[in-house]
């Protein structure tokens, strides 16, 4: 069972910032000045503080203030505590300044490596003192960072469910064959005309794979996928090759030997820019706004919302 705060802890937390300023000056002035309250503030808060504990923090030695046995004690064990809670608290708050804050960002994998590093460097120019912590992975991976709060906000492809997500628009899928193919020189062709084809896809596991064998499944047919590969680079690479087919969404650039032809069926998936939160921060916000703004420039991959 998870243990709740002990009601002295209650009552000492919001007193022992008091009671470590005037540990550290060991005048009742001087750690006043630093905390920015009146003295008889101050030694309020360290006469509550004695009654929440039951005995004497501090004692009167001419000008100054000593600590007793009790109040050694205490500050040894609660000073680093307080420090580092100090510098959470910092840290939180500047990651969370409209200027200077933080923003942990993804994007897939599929995407690399040119539109969205390229909206990075552009955010970057517009906005030069936030800090952008940058992941790259699966859109699995993704999810689970924005679920476990590692992320703040995360291009995900297709767009999930569970999230604040704006759809930034929608990821055709075409077929891609090699230059010798047969199919090389449609303008396009129904998915059932590769029903004896060998495809090269994605593990069973990965979204695009999943729709393949459900879109194949309607067009009547089984796919039969020989090769099963987690890049898609590596895909093209292998299609255009000759060792099969393959439905991907548009590379960012050119590929040498390989041939996109539309499907006569239209399939899509759809693009998210998805939150961790529902009140993110203003820079969280800043990048949302920027990206969603600009989905215009990744026009060679998606299609407008």
């Amino acid at each position: 069972m998870e243990r709740f705060l002990s009601s002295e802890a209650n009552k000492l937390f919001p007193l022992l910032a008091a009671f470590d300023a005037l540990a550290i000056d060991g005048t009742v002035t001087g750690a006043a000045t630093a905390l920015g309250v009146p003295q008889s503030s101050l030694s309020r808060r360290i006469r509550a503080a004695e009654e929440a504990l039951g005995v004497p923090l501090v004692q009167n030695v001419g000008r100054r203030v000593e600590l007793t046995p009790q109040g050694r004690e205490l500050h040894e064990r609660t000073r680093t505590l307080l420090h580092s809670l100090d510098e959470t608290v910092r840290s939180v708050s500047r990651d969370a300044d409209p200027e200077v804050g933080l923003v942990r960002f993804g994007f897939p994998l599929s995407l690399s490596p040119l539109s969205i590093p390229g909206l990075i460097a552009e955010f970057h120019e517009r906005y030069p003192r936030i800090r952008l912590h940058v992941v790259q992975a699966y859109g699995e991976e993704l999810v689970r960072q924005l679920r476990d709060g590692q992320l703040d906000l995360a291009v995900v492809i297709p767009a999930p469910e569970g999230f604040s997500t704006t759809v930034l628009g929608h990821q055709p899928i075409d077929c891609y064959v090699s230059r010798g193919h047969r199919l090389a020189g449609k303008e396009s062709f129904s998915l059932a005309e590769l029903a004896d084809e060998d495809f090269i896809a994605n593990p069973p596991s990965y979204h695009l794979r999943v729709r393949l064998d459900e879109w194949c499944a309607q067009a009547g047919f089984s796919a039969r996928v020989p090769f099963e590969i987690t890049e898609f680079d590596t895909i093209r690479e292998l299609t255009a090759k000759g060792l099969g087919v393959s439905l991907l969404p548009p590379p960012e650039s050119e590929q040498f030997g390989l041939v996109r032809i539309p499907l006569v069926e239209g399939f899509v998936r759809s693009v998210g820019l998805s939150s961790a939160l529902d009140e993110p921060t203003v820079p969280v916000r800043r990048l949302h706004h920027f990206l969603s703004s600009r989905s215009g420039s990744l026009a060679r991959w998606i299609s407008p919302a």
